[in-house]
């Protein structure tokens, strides 16, 4: 019996030597590069070097060593085509019947503090055209990418004498997603273009979820491999497995707190929107400020805070039904504390806010945009009463609120909490009526407004000076300005104009 050939060159060594001997065992000649054949030979095993397989030396400091005639024709060479067979015969070249390749480390080593030139030097040239020829004649040859496929193939063989077919196709479409992902990554690091002729995407599986956003739907989470961002290296320290909804909610409320760089802030999070926001001096002010913006709807909801989670705070948050709380950082015994809640996720953020883009899946294609990152610098007092300091500071606060409110959206604020939001309404006065009533159930005292588009009518500086509202921003931009400009000054409340929308759809 003939022995069968398998080239290994990997750069994640773990389960190999066990793979390895159990191939020996059945008859498989181990052809091996640099490490790998080093890591072998140490093991007892007898691998035979690449060279002197292809009668030619590897070169340019292990650039070149695999991609050769010899290795591709033995790779590509289809079995049942008697002119292929007579040209490897011809050629002498032998037959490989198994590739065992994982790629130099890029994904790994593209966010790392290094230069272009060191990052350059992790992309693999010689494994993913190894895997590419292996994959394609699938047929004939077992490709494993995956240290985890080890047992499969083991298996099977044992049970078998051989892979079969379905699995072979299988190893071969693992392959050519895990190269387009490969690529991609190292495409928008040396493009760097925002929007690219193609739009590519290389994102790693971390887990399949139990459900989408309801039970029927199925879901997964994947990271991206190629930038870093809050909700790719969070740390459970607590609680039961995240769903769909709980990372969607979690992304909102972690970048809401972000918004505060100066400031100790809070966010409490349900459905897609925030349900609370509120700025303090201390952790437990600054929660309990959260919650009393709408202590119904934090039922059940999740809470960020941009600061270390202290013992006082971890008991404020234990009195209410949780599903997540996020922070930086936790003090012990804050942690011994909210572990008391068996489902209660605890999340420790350790990257900040990096999103660049918003992707938005339609049928068929795909929206992307750049961020909504700034605020304006161009803010100007339209009307003849001026707000005063405080007015200002409380507007600036609902503003940077509102950017993450569905619209139509509406922020009613005392300047630091978020007593009123309104979202999701298909006209901006519904919005309104519902952020005003919501912030005068809890407060007394003077209130201002945020919008994030235009007032095409009057109606909703009316409405606020009906309700008492003292003062306005919003983005100006419609036709008929002058009418809320002048219904402004004929209330005598100060409006400004930012000149810049925050839609959110």
């Amino acid at each position: 019996m003939s022995k069968k050939r398998a080239l290994i060159s990997v750069s994640d060594k773990s389960g190999l030597i066990d793979f390895a001997q159990f191939l020996e065992q059945n008859n498989y000649e181990l052809i091996s590069t640099g490490g790998t054949f080093k890591h072998l030979k140490d093991a007892g095993l007898k691998p035979v070097q690449i060279d002197e397989v292809t009668s030619f030396p590897e070169m340019l400091d292990g650039r070149v060593k695999t991609l050769h005639p010899i290795v591709h024709g033995g790779l590509l060479a289809v079995r049942s085509n008697e002119e292929h067979m007579k040209t490897v015969q011809q050629h002498g070249i032998g037959l490989i019947d198994m590739v065992i390749v994982n790629l130099y480390p890029f994904f790994e080593n593209v966010n790392k503090d290094i230069s272009l030139e060191e990052k350059v030097e992790f992309i693999d040239i010689g494994g993913p055209s190894m895997l590419r020829s292996a994959a394609k004649n699938f047929d004939s040859v077992t490709v494993i990418t995956d240290v985890e496929d080890y047992a499969k193939v083991q298996q099977e063989m044992s049970e078998n004498g051989d892979t079969t077919l379905e699995t072979r196709k299988k190893l071969a479409g693992k392959v050519f997603n895990l190269t387009s992902a490969y690529d991609a990554a190292i495409s928008r690091m040396l493009l760097d273009e925002e929007y690219p002729t193609y739009l590519n995407a290389s994102y790693k599986k971390v887990s399949d979820l139990r459900y989408g956003e309801n039970p029927h739907q199925t879901a997964a989470y994947y990271t991206s491999t190629f930038e870093n961002g809050a909700m790719k290296d969070f740390e459970i320290l607590g609680g039961k497995e995240l769903s769909f909804n709980n990372l969607r909610d979690m992304d909102l409320c972690w970048k809401v707190v972000n918004e505060f760089k100066n400031e100790m802030a809070c966010c409490a999070v349900k459905h897609s929107t925030p349900c609370g926001v509120a700025i303090g001096n201390t952790p437990l002010e600054t929660y309990t400020k959260t919650f009393e913006c709408d202590p119904v709807s934090i039922f059940g909801g999740i809470v960020a805070m941009n600061f270390k989670i202290d013992a006082a705070t971890a008991e404020e948050l234990n009195k209410t039904f949780l599903e997540i709380v996020m922070a930086p950082d936790f003090d012990d015994d804050a942690l011994e504390i909210l572990r008391k809640k068996k489902n209660l996720r605890i999340i420790k953020i350790k990257n900040p806010v990096s999103d660049k883009q918003t992707w938005v899946k339609i049928d068929g294609g795909m929206l992307v945009q750049d961020n909504d990152s700034e605020f304006s610098d161009d803010i100007k007092v339209v009307t003849e009463v001026q707000p005063t300091e405080e007015q200002k500071n409380a507007l600036l606060f609902a503003q940077r609120v509102v950017k993450y409110v569905k619209s139509n959206a509406i922020v009613v604020s005392n300047g630091i909490q978020a007593l009123g939001i309104g979202g999701g309404q298909v006209n901006r006065i519904w919005a309104t009526q519902q952020a005003v009533e919501r912030a005068k159930e809890k407060f007394s005292g003077d209130l201002v407004l945020a919008s994030d588009a235009f007032f095409p009518f009057c109606d909703v500086v009316d409405f606020c000076a009906q309700e008492g509202i003292k003062a306005i921003i919003q983005p100006g931009g419609s036709v008929k300005d002058q009418d809320s400009i002048d219904a402004a000054n004929g209330h005598k409340i100060p409006m400004m104009l930012t000149g810049m929308r925050h839609f959110l759809h």
